[in-house]
């Protein structure tokens, strides 16, 4: 699956329709590598354009979602406010079809004299870039990222040098070929036909997209009677259609999970389920929005990821050693028999004796035990080493319980953290956890580099179908405060049963019915580290029924008299 060349001319019909003539009203850039232009419409309506270079998920289309944008703009942002905030856009275009789309806009420069300045947006994967330029000499004002010798060596992008487009693809225009350009290129480069040619031969062709053309080949002409000619005037009529503008804005999922989107009718893929969109935006954005906020997110998250797994690691690495000491642990009780022993017949012990035989008069059986003795040491001092490793296994058995509980609740939590993490939909909501990970002590508090703390945000609000508020806590400060202070003690709690998640509390106005107890069971399942499971138990109860111990860490309680549901993890729509 791919944004190809044929799709982004489809978004350019669409961006021509709406754009050209108008001006640019607002230009923010909420991420280092995503710009959003407020444009007024020629229909005189409100646009938001988002244009990405990220590498994971480039794309540019018309947007209905909002980010926020950072207290200090970058530099490339002000840079494209002095030169575009206001500017006309005279022109849209795309280099042949592949994906290169520039943006041509005239202002008014400080003399007073009208400049054409071109932004110029490159699709290319990890290559992705938008470049500003100045039309009059191509010179670069500025790029959104900056190419130097030492990282491409063929091509840079910086300010002050002269814009050079991307090596110019020897394929064909699908939109402006003749017959004698498809057979020679067919003939020149030992093309043969098969369901990949026609992203082989033309530009801006993928592979999903040439599948399609080549199964309407086979469909209208018979496989053995399939000629280059014949090839020529069925792949000829399908691109006149996409030139004329006749989309069909569809993707295809299995199980649930889009596998291709295309700007036209996929009809190979007639075995998947497929939705219609209204226009190549809307569907761009149904695709890419929840993908690319959660690889921004993971990615703004990563460090805090890092030290959570690595105290995870050190935790669990303690646990097993732990662990190993209560096993070595477990021969204490045989120390002290033969100290015991050993003092029941310490006049039958000579120094010098290197072991002797005693019978077990603690046993049933009255076997004989044979017990070694160190020649060294007299009678008495043999007893004393007996008796000393008894004791230290008992106390080291004793400390070991209580390090193992320590332990584990402190695993307990830090696999909170990171469910919380996983579940973070904005970056303030991860600022929020960094907060939680310095006061717990995780993270070293650096004044230096103290940012200002950001705006608390508030727990997750959702109204069930009967209309009772449920709350779901963010991080485990929110979740803590829901539980021990927000909630009546005769609320509802609910916690997925022995799994890592937010709290959740039912707001008890009167007699809560189990379609409300469900869909909060859903929320806490799906706000927990099994919401990719298909039947996650959730306990629940009254708030009264929940306590907090003396010392514990954030969001960690104990609760009693409870009762489990099974439920899919399920997000309501109703979220504030």
């Amino acid at each position: 699956m791919a944004l190809d060349g044929i799709y982004i001319y489809s978004i350019l019909c669409e961006l021509k329709d709406k754009f050209i003539g108008s001006r640019i009203s607002k230009i923010n850039q909420p991420e280092k590598d995503e710009l959003n232009f407020l444009i007024r419409g020629i229909d005189n309506k409100n646009y938001r354009l988002l244009i990405s270079a990220s590498s994971s998920y480039p794309k540019i289309h018309i947007t209905k979602n909002s980010k926020q944008n950072p207290l200090t703009p970058p530099m490339f942002c002000m840079v494209l406010r002095k030169y575009l905030l206001n500017a006309k856009i005279v022109d849209i275009r795309q280099v042949s079809t592949d994906r290169i789309i520039i943006f041509d806009f005239e202002s008014v420069d400080d003399l007073g004299f009208n400049s054409i300045y071109s932004l110029i947006v490159e699709i290319m994967g990890r290559h992705s870039n938008i470049t500003l330029v100045r039309a009059r000499d191509t010179l670069i004002m500025d790029s959104i990222k900056h190419i130097t010798p030492e990282i491409n060596r063929f091509r840079s992008l910086y300010p002050g040098i002269e814009y050079i487009y991307p090596p110019k693809s020897e394929r064909l225009n699908p939109f402006n070929f003749s017959k004698e350009d498809f057979l020679g290129y067919l003939s020149n480069n030992n093309i043969s036909i098969d369901e990949n040619m026609c992203s082989k031969v033309f530009i801006g062709v993928s592979k999903p997209l040439s599948r399609e053309i080549m199964f309407r080949l086979h469909l209208s002409i018979e496989i053995d009677n399939i000629t280059s000619d014949k090839a020529y005037d069925c792949i000829n009529n399908f691109f006149k259609d996409l030139k004329d503008r006749k989309f069909s804005y569809n993707t295809y999922s299995e199980n649930d999970i889009i596998k291709e989107f295309s700007c036209v009718k996929l009809t190979n893929l007639k075995s998947m389920d497929e939705a219609e969109y209204f226009s190549s935006s809307e569907l761009l954005e149904n695709f890419y929005f929840e993908k690319d906020r959660a690889d921004r997110l993971n990615n703004h998250s990563i460090d805090l990821q890092r030290i959570v797994n690595t105290n995870l690691d050190r935790c669990l690495k303690k646990d097993e050693i732990l662990k190993q000491k209560l096993i070595e642990c477990e021969s204490k009780d045989k120390y002290k028999l033969y100290g015991e022993l050993l003092t029941a017949n310490i006049y039958s012990i000579k120094k010098g004796n290197k072991n002797i035989t005693l019978q077990n008069y603690y046993s049933e059986a009255l076997e004989n035990i044979t017990i070694k003795l160190n020649e060294n040491k007299t009678p008495s001092e043999n007893i004393q080493i007996y008796f000393k490793k008894y004791n230290k296994l008992k106390t080291t058995e004793k400390m070991a319980k209580i390090q193992l509980e320590a332990n584990s609740k402190e695993i307990e939590y830090l696999q909170s953290v990171f469910t919380n993490i996983k579940n973070c939909e904005d970056y303030n909501e991860i600022e929020e956890i960094k907060k939680e990970l310095i006061e717990t002590g995780y993270i070293k508090f650096n004044k230096k580099n103290n940012k200002k703390s950001p705006k608390a945000s508030k727990p997750y609000h959702f109204i069930s179908s009967d209309g009772i508020d449920i709350y779901v806590g963010k991080n485990n400060f929110q979740n803590d405060y829901l539980t021990l202070k927000f909630a009546d003690k005769r609320d509802i709690w609910m916690h997925t049963k022995n799994i890592p998640g937010s709290h959740v509390i039912i707001k008890n106005y009167g007699p809560i019915s189990d379609k409300t107890l469900e869909e909060a069971a859903g929320l806490a399942a799906y706000y927990s580290k099994a919401k990719h499971s298909n039947n996650v138990a959730v306990d629940y109860t009254e708030v009264k029924n929940v306590k907090k111990p003396s010392g514990a860490k954030p969001g960690m309680v104990i609760y009693l008299t409870n009762k489990t549901i099974n439920i899919m993890p399920k997000k309501l729509d109703q979220h504030k």
